[in-house]
């Protein structure tokens, strides 16, 4: 499988499927569509859909 990459439009704050984000509870390997609705970047405050798949 293959993991993504989503940056925050607002502040460039990049979520990286493979890492996860422990230290908020979502575990290494998290798919971005896994990732609750309710999720904030942790940065700026932003909403998921603030967030674009991005390639690297």
């Amino acid at each position: 499988m293959e993991f993504k990459t989503y940056m925050c439009l607002i502040c460039g704050w990049v979520y990286d499927e493979a890492a996860g984000l422990p230290e908020e509870g979502i575990e290494p390997g998290t798919l971005w569509k896994d990732v609750p609705m309710n999720w904030t970047c942790p940065e700026c405050g932003a909403r998921k859909e603030d967030f674009e798949m991005m390639a690297i």
